[in-house]
C-alpha cells in the first residue's frame, strides 16, 4: 500500500527540494503541497469530512511555514487529526527542538539540508505508526477523529457595538437546537458574559493558559455549565491577569475547545489583542459587529485593513454583521460592504433597546422574549451562518444560507 504524503512547505526552493526527494521513496505517493498553516488544516479538514481513511499518513512541516508557527501548526494538526503523523523538517536538530517537537506532537524530525536515507527512514516509521492508529480506530478506538467543531468569534468595531450580546445569542441559538455549545470570553480585560449571565464563577481562560496538555478533565474542570446548557469559559475577574492568555495559549485553548464541542463562540470584544487576533486567525467565520454610523464604520474599516495587514484574516474572509439597524439611517448594509470589503450578513439587528434594557440590568440576558424582535433577529443569524442544527427537510432561520467558511487559493 503506498504512503501517501502531504509536505506543508511555505518556500519555493524548499519545496521542489522536497518534492524531489519524496518522488524518489519506495512506496510513497506525494500529494500537491499546501504553501500556508491555513491551507494544511483546511485540506486535512476536508478529507477528514469524507474519512479518516481519505487522510495522508504522513505530513510534512517546513519550519519556515506560516502564518501559524511550525511548532503551534503541529500541535493543532496532532489534536484535530490523530491519525496523521507529522514530520518536523528543520535546520535546527538540537536535543531542544527535538524534545519540543516530541512535545508539540510531532512523530519525527529530518535535518536540513535532506537526507535522502534520513528522510526515508523517518516516512516509513511515521508511516507505519499512523497505519496502526487507524487500525486501532477501525477497531472502535474512542479518539476524536472529526475535523472539529465549528468556530465563530464575534468581535466588535468598536466599544458598545454589541458584541457580547450577539456572541450570547449566537450561542444560546445553537445550544437550544440540540448541538453541544460553548461561549468563550476572550475580552480579558472587560469581558462581560458573566454579568451578562448573572454567573459568579472562580475559574477562568486564564487558568487553562500555562497548561500544555489540554485533556478532556481539565477542560471540564475550567468551564462552567449555565443553566441553558451553555459551556462557560468566562474571562479573568481581574482584568490584569489577562496578559497570561498569550496566542500561543489560545490556539491550545481554541484547539481543546473546537475537539469538544459542535459550536464554539468566541466574544473577542473591541480591543485586539495577540488572544484574540489568534482566535479570529484560527476561526471558521470570523464576525465583525458594527453600527450603522460613520464612527464605528471607519472602526470596523480599520478593524479590517489591520486584518489583513496583520495576516490574521482577508476582508473576504470577514462578516460584518449590523446591530442597531433602522430604515431611517443613511448608512445601509450595502454601504458598509462597499466601504469595508467584507461580506455582510443578510441578517441584521433592529434597533430596539426596550427590548433588552430590563434582562440586560437583571443579568438575564438569556431570558430575553422569544416575540424579542432583537433575539429574532440574532437567532435568525444563527441559522444564517449554519450554527442552528435542523431537523432533515427543515429549513434554516433567516434569508438564505451564506457560506463564511475559511477559503485559500491553492
Amino acid at each position: 500500500m503506498p504512503t501517501r504524503i502531504l509536505p506543508a512547505v511555505g518556500d519555493a526552493d524548499a519545496v521542489r527540494s522536497v518534492t524531489t526527494l519524496l518522488s524518489q521513496l519506495p512506496d510513497a505517493e506525494p500529494v500537491a503541497p499546501v504553501v500556508d498553516s491555513t491551507q494544511l488544516i483546511d485540506t486535512l479538514a476536508r478529507l477528514a469530512a469524507e474519512s479518516v481513511d481519505e487522510l495522508p499518513e504522513v505530513v510534512i512541516v517546513h519550519e519556515r511555514i506560516g502564518p501559524v508557527p511550525a511548532l503551534e501548526l503541529i500541535r493543532e494538526v496532532a489534536l484535530r487529526f490523530p491519525a496523521v503523523g507529522v514530520i518536523l523538517v528543520t535546520s535546527d536538530a538540537s536535543p531542544g527542538l527535538f524534545q519540543a517537537a516530541m512535545d508539540y506532537g510531532a512523530r519525527g524530525l529530518v535535518a536540513l539540508p535532506l537526507s535522502y536515507e534520513e528522510l526515508a527512514s523517518r516516512v516509513q516509521a511515521v508511516a507505519q505508526w499512523s497505519v496502526g492508529v487507524r487500525r486501532h480506530l477501525g477497531a472502535g478506538g474512542d479518539v476524536f477523529t472529526g475535523v472539529g467543531g465549528t468556530v465563530v468569534t464575534v468581535s466588535g468595531a468598536k466599544g458598545g457595538a454589541g458584541t457580547t450580546l450577539t456572541a450570547i445569542q449566537l450561542a444560546l441559538a445553537a445550544q437550544a437546537s440540540g448541538r453541544s455549545t460553548a461561549l468563550v470570553d476572550m475580552d480579558l480585560q472587560t469581558g462581560d458574559i458573566a454579568s451578562y449571565l448573572d454567573v459568579q464563577f472562580r475559574r477562568s481562560v486564564v487558568d487553562l493558559a500555562a497548561i500544555n496538555d489540554i485533556s478532556p478533565r481539565v477542560l471540564a474542570d475550567a468551564v462552567f455549565r449555565h443553566d441553558t446548557g451553555l459551556a462557560l469559559l468566562l474571562a479573568p475577574a481581574e482584568g490584569e491577569r489577562g496578559e497570561d492568555v498569550t496566542d500561543r495559549a489560545a490556539r491550545q485553548i481554541v484547539s481543546a475547545l473546537r475537539s469538544r464541542y459542535e459550536v464554539v463562540v468566541i466574544d473577542c470584544g473591541a480591543q485586539l489583542g495577540g488572544a484574540g487576533a489568534a482566535a479570529v486567525e484560527m476561526a471558521d467565520r470570523a464576525l465583525l459587529v458594527t453600527t450603522p454610523d460613520v464612527v464605528a464604520v471607519r472602526g470596523a474599516k480599520r478593524a479590517v485593513r489591520m486584518w489583513d495587514r496583520l495576516q490574521i484574516r482577508k476582508a473576504e474572509e470577514t462578516t460584518v454583521v449590523v446591530n442597531r439597524h433602522s430604515r431611517a439611517t443613511e448608512i445601509q448594509p450595502p454601504l458598509i460592504q462597499k466601504i469595508t470589503g467584507t461580506a455582510v450578513a443578510a441578517t441584521v439587528v433592529p434597533a430596539n433597546f426596550k427590548e433588552l434594557q430590563s434582562v440586560v440590568d437583571a443579568g438575564r440576558i438569556h431570558e430575553l422574549e422569544n416575540k424579542s424582535s432583537v433575539k429574532q433577529a440574532l437567532w435568525g443569524l444563527a441559522g444564517e451562518l449554519g450554527l442552528v442544527k435542523v431537523a432533515d427537510g427543515g429549513h434554516k432561520a433567516g434569508r438564505g444560507p451564506v457560506s463564511f467558511r475559511r477559503r485559500r487559493e491553492s
